[in-house]
């Protein structure tokens, strides 16, 4: 799920410049629509339900910006993208931010020319195999066959791991978490390597879960955020706060159902610079007073989109964890909307 640090590099390097200078925000508005990208299909973060409507936690961002920007969270083109593919698709303005699980390094923010403009989930790589192979750790795994993402960050980490055990493994290449599922499950592999929230979701798609176990080692920091080309700074703060506005809402008590009481309740002065009705936060995005309060109300806050697409009484059963409020023991912090 973490992507190529190396590939498409110059290409995507290249393109950057030139699709950023037309201002992407003003394109969006134009065109009426967010081209959002996403993985080829991810349960519980990005994939697209038995009626074609695209769900997910990942998902969940790409409308917020809609409905920020456009006041409608539907006006969204979802463009599904490989490891391979989504540097070269954001870089050269097929879509206009990336919200595909993919992790925040420095390569891909300096030498890809790419900005993240935070993260929505703090995550480590992990490991996945059958609960039949009677393996418990990481370190019992030598000669393994190990399925994993070509292009990908995950390569790097899984030979570190192995290194620096002195145990050895035979890769076996795959493209797409559909093709790594059932290369799995087909037995051509081992072990599948990706980030745990990954492992957790290809778990959940199982016609067993139970039959397959989630190793616990945890090899990597993976923090996880959408990105935006560089060289565009008033769109990059436009999803940057749209992000941190689901955050801060989570923190202060303001949700998809209570919304518009708290915006003319006036008790709490952030509540109301965040929710438009006091400051002008909104005109310095280009938007107007009610953009954050239209991502939330269509989304719900950062708690609300966690707890329906991934967590604990969803069948991915992921747990706050590191992604719990920073008032609640996790690093989920948003700058201040002053």
């Amino acid at each position: 799920m973490k992507k190529s640090v190396l590939f498409g590099a110059m290409t995507a390097a290249g393109l950057v410049a030139g699709a950023a200078a037309a201002g992407t925000m003003d394109d969006v508005k134009e065109r009426g629509k967010l081209n959002c990208g996403v993985t080829t299909g991810l349960i519980g973060f990005a994939a697209p339900d038995a009626n074609g409507e695209w769900k997910g936690f990942d998902v969940s961002i790409c409308r917020a910006v809609a409905a920020a920007v456009l006041g409608d969270s539907t006006a969204v083109e979802f463009v599904p993208t490989t490891g391979k593919t989504r540097f070269t698709a954001l870089a050269s303005g097929e879509i206009d931010m990336l919200a595909r699980n993919t992790t925040w390094t420095f390569s891909r923010d300096v030498d890809l020319k790419f900005d993240f403009v935070g993260v929505n989930y703090y995550d480590g790589q992990g490991f996945m195999v059958p609960k039949e192979l009677g393996v418990s750790s990481a370190k019992d795994l030598d000669g393994a066959t190990v399925c994993i993402q070509t292009g990908t960050t995950t390569e790097l980490n899984l030979a570190d791991f192995f290194r620096s055990n002195n145990i050895s493994y035979e890769p076996v290449p795959i493209e797409t978490n559909a093709e790594a599922q059932q290369q799995y499950l087909a037995g051509a592999c081992d072990v599948y390597t990706t980030d745990a929230s990954g492992l957790a979701a290809t778990r959940a798609a199982f016609e067993n879960p139970g039959d397959h176990v989630l190793l616990p080692e945890i090899v990597s920091k993976e923090p996880l955020g959408p990105l935006v080309r560089h060289g565009d700074s008033d769109w990059g703060d436009v999803v940057r706060w749209t992000l941190n506005a689901l955050i801060t809402a989570e923190e202060l008590g303001v949700s998809s159902a209570n919304v518009t009481e708290m915006a003319s309740a006036g008790n709490n002065p952030e509540v109301a610079r965040l929710l438009g009705t006091e400051g002008e936060l909104g005109a310095m995005l280009g938007l107007d007073a009610e953009w954050a309060k239209r991502a939330i109300m269509s989304e719900g806050n950062y708690g609300e989109i966690f707890a329906k697409n991934i967590g604990e009484e969803t069948p991915i059963g992921l747990a706050r964890g590191l992604n719990a409020q920073w008032t609640e023991g996790g690093l989920l912090y948003s700058p201040p909307f002053r």
